[in-house]
């Protein structure tokens, strides 16, 4: 199953690395457990499941991904069963809602936002504002899957935006890249099964993240807005990608 040469390998490898680098960096034994919670649920689910169609027992490369985001992503104060639950529901969103064969959202972000609305979980983010070990290996995940675009809209946007707020609250431009979420934007955004195909549906998407984080911040929503903002654009998928492919279209 594991091969060194595919990308979802290489993730795993570098979700792990990250996460065993937090967990010995800050001493956080619960982010261990959250973790592991994460992980195993979703994988032993997936292998249930595929056990079940193909009556053969599968783990998934695509399951351990999952929960090793759910992991990062959901705080450490919630209960163990909170996490298992998200878990779940990411991987039962894989088998339920989807599009012309393909999942419409993105498990992990679906997961996690649907426990935050019924079961009250709070997000954590661990890690996320370290651009300094996110950055480069995103840059990297994104050119192999061909998903630079979407980052590239998604930086003009938030730079255009946030900098023009920044520059007319008299505040150092330089103070927006300390709160830019880069777990966010290099490892969930950029998901290549549930964002766009061609190049201006993929500009369009990190744009449409971007611009829907920054209204949705002013706005003061009270529910994770790079999550609600991303699931938004999940459903706008099929639309941009059929913009981008129609005939004449630009892409």
């Amino acid at each position: 199953m594991f091969n060194l040469k595919s990308v979802k390998t290489q993730l795993i490898i570098y979700l792990s690395s990250f996460a065993f680098f937090l967990i010995i960096k800050d001493r956080d034994f619960t982010f261990l457990k959250v973790i592991l919670a994460a992980l195993i649920s979703g994988l032993a689910l997936e292998s249930a499941i595929l056990y079940l169609k193909n009556k053969s027992l599968q783990i998934t490369e695509s399951s351990i991904i999952t929960g090793l985001i759910i992991g990062h992503v959901l705080s450490g104060e919630d209960l163990v069963w909170k996490v298992i639950l998200a878990a779940f529901a990411a991987i039962l969103s894989k088998q339920m809602l989807r599009f012309k064969n393909k999942h419409i959202f993105n498990p992990a972000a679906f997961g996690i936002f649907l426990t935050i609305i019924l079961f009250g979980a709070s997000t954590g983010w661990k890690g996320t504002y370290l651009w300094y070990a996110l950055g480069p290996a995103g840059f990297y995940f994104a050119y192999k899957i061909k998903k630079v675009e979407i980052i590239t809209g998604y930086a003009v946007i938030s730079l255009l935006m946030f900098g023009t707020q920044a520059i007319l609250q008299k505040v150092n431009f330089l103070n927006i890249f300390g709160y830019f979420s880069y777990f966010y934007i290099f490892v969930m955004v950029i998901e290549p099964k549930t964002s766009p195909v061609k190049p201006i549906g993929k500009y369009l998407f990190g744009a449409g993240a971007a611009g829907l984080i920054f209204i949705l911040s002013e706005a003061g929503m009270k529910y994770d807005v790079e999550l609600f903002s991303l699931l938004i654009m999940n459903a706008t998928v099929p639309l941009l990608n059929k913009l981008s492919l129609r005939k004449g279209g630009i892409g």
